[in-house]
């Protein structure tokens, strides 16, 4: 048993070292790729990058729950808490009239041209 267990470890690459490590390449919010487009929406909430709003409304109707919520958090970072009713749990449907509030609301940012804010 021991035998075999230590044939896996060396075919695998060690214990916890096979497999694992940070996404290559930019992190950008419009990645397919959820290891690098959370981290990018937290990072652009965190510094006020309003570029990263358009792209925050729209992943407001995305498929994905996980990238529903963490739009979502990262708009209402960046709109100072305002939260249009939106819940990203809720279905298609029930979302819409919220994801209507957002796009007037990015409409009203001019959120393209912005700059970040220092924080």
């Amino acid at each position: 048993m021991r035998v075999a267990f230590a044939i896996v470890v060396i075919a695998t690459g060690g214990l916890g070292a096979g497999g694992c490590s940070e996404p290559a390449g930019p992190r950008t919010v419009d990645s397919e790729q959820l290891t690098v487009k959370i981290p990018a929406i937290k990072e652009a909430a965190r510094s006020g990058d309003m570029t990263a709003a358009p792209q925050l409304v729209e992943d407001l109707d995305s498929d994905d729950a996980a990238v529903r919520l963490y739009a979502f958090k990262g708009l209402r970072e960046l709109a100072d808490g305002e939260t249009y009713g939106y819940v990203y749990y809720a279905d298609y449907e029930r979302r819409r009239p919220a994801v209507a509030k957002w796009q007037h609301w990015l409409q009203e940012q001019g959120a393209a041209t912005r700059p970040a804010r220092d924080r």
